[in-house]
């Protein structure tokens, strides 16, 4: 019996660390909280499970947090294509190659962490640029249906695609996190369809995760907005590697 207490224990703290990831940076926290659950014995597809079930809970607590930042226009575009990502994502997960999955998600890390900061490297181009609703749409279908394939729900890659969509980025934080409580809500009944959702692992990593979401949301608000950016760069390139490197082993 303390063993199961333990691994509860040890599930409830990786939701914290995660759960403040996520409303800090606005991402959904599952490039975190899935390596880890893993590490506390949960097989991949579990943990994937897990890690979907958690989010949309987290995304709500970090959502109410950074509300007065959410812009609900771009969310709604964000949600439409995100959704149809997030569906086709899950019910492909294990069927594509390791190899090119990860060649598909460095891109799309790469591109998105660029564009955000498109700004500065080259302002005429951020200027002319007019990002569209389907464009939108469909960056978000992408994001969702690489990051769907390996277990998420594209929540690390929205605040940087939400930056080159030229949202602020306390605006594109907040609006990553109010569009993830659909997108991974589409991805949790296709696994719960399944039966590949370990509810009492979920329900310790998502108690945790909602605790982590609000502090990190709040800490998140007393952060300067340079240094945010600074920081969820440096965190997108770190999960990046991280993601590439075990999808290839």
């Amino acid at each position: 019996m303390s063993a199961v207490y333990s691994q509860l224990v040890t599930y409830f703290l990786v939701g914290v660390v995660a759960g403040f990831m996520s409303g800090m940076f606005g991402i959904g926290g599952g490039s975190i909280r899935t390596p880890l659950l893993i590490l506390a014995g949960l097989s991949p597809l579990s943990a994937f499970g897990v890690n979907l079930v958690v989010i949309p809970f987290s995304s709500i607590v970090g959502a109410v947090t950074h509300r007065a930042n959410v812009d609900v226009r771009m969310g709604v575009y964000v949600i439409a294509g995100g959704c149809l990502g997030s569906a086709v994502g899950a019910l492909l997960v294990g069927w594509v190659p390791r190899i090119l999955l990860a060649v598909f998600f460095l891109v799309s890390s790469l591109v998105t962490v660029f564009g955000m900061h498109l700004y500065r490297i080259a302002p005429k181009v951020y200027e002319r640029a007019r990002p569209s609703p389907l464009i939108v749409a469909m960056g978000a279908f992408m994001l969702n249906l690489i990051t769907g394939m390996r277990g998420g729900s594209g929540g690390s890659l929205f605040p940087p695609f939400l930056r080159m969509m030229k949202l602020d980025v306390r605006r594109a934080i907040a609006t990553s996190l109010f569009s993830t409580i659909f997108t991974a809500s589409i991805a949790v009944c296709i696994y719960w369809y399944r039966g590949d959702i370990a509810w009492l692992p979920a329900i310790a990593t998502m108690t945790g995760s909602m605790i982590g979401a609000r502090v990190g949301g709040r800490a998140s608000l007393k952060t300067k907005p340079r240094y945010l950016e600074a920081l969820l760069t440096a965190l997108i390139l770190a999960i990046t590697l991280v993601a590439v490197y075990r999808m290839l082993h």
